[in-house]
């Protein structure tokens, strides 16, 4: 009986032991792929580059996105995460277009998909 708890606890900790898991390497892996996306390999992907605009002034968008380039359209996200409203933000994102009224004159309402800091 002896010999039987020593092999059950021999065995119990050779398990744990090696039970390692890789995830968090993983997971970073993955952070470190997404950040050194190319800007050609981004727009491969199927994302816009651009850049937060903020405003205050009546019956205007409070924040829109100006895509880069030399024509530029603006977008109004309605599903902007608190995280992205900083005027100036350079980012990537992807949408899908909304029917639906627009909130201001200078965008068109947009629901976005993705979206990642430049």
């Amino acid at each position: 009986m002896k010999i039987f708890k020593i092999v059950m606890i021999t065995l119990c900790v050779c398990l744990t032991v090696s039970c390692n898991s890789k995830k968090a390497s993983s997971d970073s892996e993955i952070s470190n792929m997404k950040t050194t996306m190319t800007d050609t390999e981004m727009m491969d992907a199927g994302f816009l580059a651009g850049t937060i605009v903020a405003s205050k002034a009546d019956g205007d968008c409070p924040f829109v996105i100006k895509t880069d380039g030399k024509e530029s359209v603006m977008y109004d996200p309605i599903n902007i995460e608190d995280a992205y409203k900083k005027d100036g933000m350079k980012v990537w994102f992807t949408f899908r277009g909304l029917r639906m009224m627009n909130r201001c004159t200078k965008a068109n309402p947009v629901e976005l998909v993705e979206m990642r800091t430049k």
